[in-house]
């Protein structure tokens, strides 16, 4: 049995409860280690992100809550670091590498989409198109900078995604096909296209050199998005078949969530 999970998020960022009782709930639930992972602070978008500031003091509770539990629960200072993030992960004990965004130059005549996110830079500004938020903002976005074509959209995270190891220097790669989060059952775009798996195939070419564990994420089932984890079982097949390894993550918000799907994925990892 999995007793480990490092990919959780507390009341710092996104998460419903505080870091002390995540880390209770981890032990309660017989967990020898666990891994807080705040979101890492994006300058373009502060919504659900610790500031520069919190993320020092989250960094400080969590070495006080460590030493304060160490004789019941070991635990891990992380950082999900955002590919477009300007944080460090040097001064935690892990990073989890996420893509939550595409970013595209911006064009004035396409204008920003709704829910996305503009930035002023030189030479060429730019829209951060946020990926998880909700499947109408990744409609409006395909439409204004993809000709409406969700497999062109769905290209461009892969080749985002693919990069992320390398932008963020992780220790594992975090939910690699997010862009699927609002697609069960093909509501947005077909996953056997052939240019999305070529796409997702290239993505995890790039990956495997680094060495590093793809997260098996329960997250989505347990917020009721999805009926299986991250990525989607034929993208495991073709990393295990590849040679890739894997790790279980819960990507809790909450305490309840803590080990998830874990009975269910476990086998996966040998």
């Amino acid at each position: 049995m999995i007793l480990q999970d490092y990919h959780m998020h507390t009341t710092y960022c996104d998460g419903a409860d505080t870091t002390e009782e995540m880390i209770l709930a981890a032990i309660e639930k017989g967990l020898t280690e666990v891994g807080i992972s705040g979101h890492s602070h994006t300058a373009f978008d502060e919504s659900y992100c610790m500031s520069s500031e919190t993320t020092e003091i989250y960094r400080q509770e969590l070495i006080s809550l460590r030493e304060k539990y160490a004789e019941q629960i070991s635990v891990k200072i992380g950082l999900e670091m955002d590919f477009y993030s300007d944080e460090s992960g040097e001064r935690f004990d892990y990073t989890i590498g996420s893509v939550h965004y595409m970013m595209v130059p911006f064009d004035p005549a396409a204008g920003v989409p709704e829910g996305c996110l503009y930035e002023e830079a030189e030479p060429v500004s730019r829209v951060y198109i946020p990926v998880d938020e909700t499947p109408q903002i990744l409609r409006a976005a395909a439409d204004a900078y993809f000709g409406g074509d969700l497999i062109a959209l769905a290209e461009h995270f892969c080749l985002t995604a693919g990069g992320v190891a390398e932008k963020t220097g992780c220790d594992i790669i975090g939910h690699f096909d997010l862009i699927t989060k609002f697609n069960e059952k093909g509501a947005m775009f077909d996953e056997a296209d052939p240019r999305y798996i070529a796409a997702w195939k290239n993505a995890v070419d790039r990956l495997l050199p680094h060495d590093i564990p793809f997260e098996i994420n329960t997250g989505a089932i347990s917020k009721g998005y999805r009926s299986g984890p991250y990525p989607a079982a034929p993208i495991r097949e073709y990393i295990r078949e590849k040679g890739g390894r894997f790790i279980l993550s819960s990507d809790s918000h909450r305490t309840e969530t803590i080990l998830f799907g874990f009975d269910t994925y476990e086998s996966e990892l040998i």
